[in-house]
């Protein structure tokens, strides 16, 4: 009797240390894994950046709306219930840039946005700006910042002469 006992004991122990043991070497996903789930969730917004540590996912960028910025949250969540273990989300919501379409109010502005470039000239059509001339390639850049910088529906240099 004796001696069965200490047989059912031993076979309960070596069962109870086997089960343990593989619940506790249940696979656990990689972060890498995590990122490539999360990164597919959120893809159609290719200006949210995904890191993930230790099962936490970080979410950065920016989006137009808070409903944007929560739907990616969400969005990410899903992608693994249960490999991730909570979602920071630094996504800010930029406002949206107000586009001037006031043909008038462009042309004045586009006087002073163009002072410092004698062979350019700009022309404004439908919040459209146009530039003709010739300018150098190293003063290219300077020009279209000054003229985004008037938030025109466009800016047209496709008839500029560069040197």
């Amino acid at each position: 009797m004796i001696m069965s006992l200490r047989k059912v004991f031993s076979m309960f122990l070596v069962a109870s240390i086997v089960t343990l043991g593989a619940i506790s070497c249940k696979s656990k996903v990689s972060d890498a894994d995590l990122k490539t789930k999360v990164e597919a969730a959120v893809s159609a917004n290719p200006s949210v950046m995904v890191d993930v540590k230790d099962g936490v996912v970080t979410l950065s960028g920016t989006v137009s709306s808070d409903e944007e910025r929560t739907l990616l949250e969400n969005s990410a969540k899903a992608a693994d219930a249960k490999g991730i273990k909570s979602v920071v989300n630094n996504i800010t919501v930029q406002a949206p840039i107000e586009i001037n379409t006031n043909d008038a109010d462009l042309t004045a502005k586009i006087v002073d946005a163009t002072k410092d470039f004698p062979t350019v000239k700009a022309t404004v059509a439908g919040g459209v700006i146009t530039v003709t001339g010739t300018l150098e390639q190293a003063r290219v850049m300077v020009l279209k910042q000054s003229l985004d910088a008037l938030n025109p529906k466009k800016v047209d240099m496709s008839a500029l002469v560069v040197k």
